[in-house]
């Protein structure tokens, strides 16, 4: 019997112990659980509001894009920003980079080199002369010189451009030049131009170049010479001479691509959002601001502007035996992964889902983008929340062309720093607002004065001579 309790009296102590060991294992657990959901309800009711991601969430392998191999990134740049054929937007890229390397620029004392006039080297802000290596990047408008050119950038220059169809470049042209250009000012609407131009283009009116040929001028050459097959292939190939590699507009992404893999840049590097887009529908509800054309007046329009079709058609051919060397799949893989990226960088930066929206729209309006002509320009609006460097990354891609000049011109020059509405009145002012006379302009001959206080013509012939193929 004494043996049979002690056995009882055991189990009975074993259990006890075992409960108590159970019941302290649940407590512990219940108050592991209890600090879990605790800090959920916290972080969810927390008075921060929930952030996005940072921009470069991705590993920086990621961000970088293919294998480049062993080059090195060129960081000596020249870009010829033609008009209307998506250069502004290039030319963001260009600030970008160089920004973000401490690399110094070529600017203009305005906003231009003196265009319409030809480029010339002391038109250069800070210029010592042909022999001072001083800059890496130059991208500002200008009417090409080569040889004034060459006393800027080193040797090592790589240049390149980018041409468009001239018959969406008069169109885009129209709409932004009518208040400037004389034949378009006469013009009931670009129909109308379209139908007979030579009744309203006299080539002695400034600014009258933005009306015929503006590729063949942005190029430095004789935008008002009359078409010859011979004509045309000279200008080719002074331009072939001149530049390493012509973007096409149409064709931006994979444009972008066989730039990246020229410069040996990082996939963000070329990474953009679309800068100086114009609104498809005018104020009135038209769309594209009345500028819709016909077959006809879009073959009419291609005539008057021959020596810009001939140069197009001609890069056109070379752009894709470029992207046939690359490789077709290659191409698309590589345009595939770009647009990924755009489109992640626009859901972490822009409001209203990426889209561009009117500049008035835009409560920062030291962002806004400017204004001219028929229909209005478009600019982004960061998202809110953003840590700051995701936030400074994000403004640097939709910061507008002017705005950029004028932060890049302050951090080379701070002595020389001007406001933002002097900036403002100074571009309007080179493109050529008020208009000169009732028709817009000033005649050949009629001189003003130079930044330097020497006298020059409002219009001069390109220096540039077409000969053997060659620039002299």
């Amino acid at each position: 019997m004494a043996f049979r309790r002690r056995a009882r009296r055991m189990r009975w102590l074993g259990c006890y112990r075992l409960g108590l060991l159970w019941k302290a294992l649940l407590v512990f657990l219940a108050i592991v659980f209890a600090g879990q959901l605790l800090g959920v309800i916290f972080s969810k009711s927390s008075v921060q509001p929930e952030r996005p991601n940072p921009l470069f969430s991705l590993s920086p392998v990621d961000s970088q894009g293919p294998s480049l191999g062993s080059c090195r990134p060129h960081t000596h740049v020249m870009f010829l920003k033609t008009h209307k054929t998506a250069s502004s937007t290039v030319l963001n890229m260009l600030y970008r980079f160089g920004d973000e390397r401490g690399l110094r620029f070529a600017l203009p004392l305005g906003y231009q080199f003196g265009y319409p006039l030809p480029f010339n080297a002391h038109r250069v802000k800070g210029y010592r002369g042909p022999r001072v290596v001083d800059f890496s990047i130059m991208g500002n408008h200008m009417r090409f010189n080569k040889p004034e050119v060459e006393k800027v950038m080193p040797t090592d220059t790589f240049y390149f451009s980018i041409v468009r169809d001239p018959v969406a470049l008069a169109e885009s042209s129209y709409a932004y030049y009518k208040a400037v250009a004389p034949a378009f000012k006469r013009a009931k609407g670009l129909a109308d131009f379209a139908a007979d131009p030579r009744q309203y283009y006299d080539p002695r009116l400034r600014n009258n170049h933005y009306a015929r040929n503006l590729l063949w001028f942005d190029f430095g050459l004789d935008h008002n010479a009359n078409f010859s097959e011979s004509l045309a292939r000279r200008g080719e190939a002074a331009v072939r001479w001149a530049f390493r590699l012509i973007l096409l507009s149409e064709h931006f992404d994979q444009s972008m691509v066989l730039l990246r893999h020229a410069l040996c840049w990082p996939l963000d590097a070329i990474v953009s959002f679309s800068l100086n887009a114009r609104q498809q529908k005018s104020n009135k509800g038209s769309s594209n601001g009345g500028l819709v054309l016909s077959d006809e007046q879009r073959r009419k329009l291609r005539e008057w502007n021959a020596l810009d079709w001939h140069l197009y058609q001609a890069f056109n051919r070379t752009f894709w035996e470029k992207v046939e060397n690359f490789g077709r799949a290659r191409m698309e893989a590589e345009v595939a992964l770009l647009r990924s990226r755009r489109e992640m960088m626009a859901r972490v930066c822009l409001r209203d889902g990426g889209r561009p929206v009117e500049a008035s729209r835009i409560r920062d309006k030291t962002i806004r983008p400017f204004q001219s002509g028929l229909v209005k320009i478009l600019g982004y609006e960061l998202q809110s929340g953003l840590d700051n460097a995701t936030s400074q990354a994000c403004l640097r891609m939709i910061r507008p062309e002017i705005q950029y000049k004028d932060l890049l011109d302050v951090r080379q020059f701070p002595r020389f720093s001007q406001s933002a509405a002097a900036g403002v009145a100074s571009y309007k002012k080179e493109l050529g607002h008020p208009s000169m006379t009732e028709h817009g302009g000033a005649r050949v001959g009629e001189r003003e004065r130079d930044w330097d206080g020497s006298w020059v013509s409002r219009n001069q012939t390109s220096p540039l001579h077409i000969g053997k193929g060659r620039l002299r």
